[in-house]
């Protein structure tokens, strides 16, 4: 099973608790502007996030197939980047989810901020 970066407690972390979050930062990141798999990778990774690109290929795949991210090729020298962009769909999915995540965390933390 593939881990992300270790917990407080020091026990690894679930990829699959995360997979949803993983989706949602390259929605955002694609919000944001133009992105491409390597620079994802090393975003993710800059998270705590240790994927492959055998696995980040199929979260871009996937959000492209549901209309999420739309793709496009750019040229970057003399090879061919392929890049997306999130599409009017992918920026409505992700205020939608953006409500419902901020919703969860408060629910998730309120006890820790009660006893801080």
């Amino acid at each position: 099973m593939s881990k992300t970066k270790s917990d407080s407690d020091g026990l690894p972390a679930d990829r699959d608790l995360y997979s949803g979050l993983m989706r949602l930062h390259v929605l955002h990141h694609a919000a944001e502007g133009s992105i491409f798999g390597l620079g994802m990778l090393e975003e993710l990774r800059r998270h705590g996030y240790r994927i492959s690109p055998g696995t980040l290929y199929p979260i871009l795949h996937g959000l492209e197939k549901k209309g999420y991210l739309r793709a496009s090729e750019q040229r970057d020298g003399k090879s061919l980047r392929k890049v997306y962009r999130a599409t009017p769909l992918g920026r409505k999915a992700l205020k939608a989810a953006k409500v419902k995540v901020a919703e969860f965390v408060e629910e998730l933390l309120e006890g820790d901020f009660r006893r801080a």
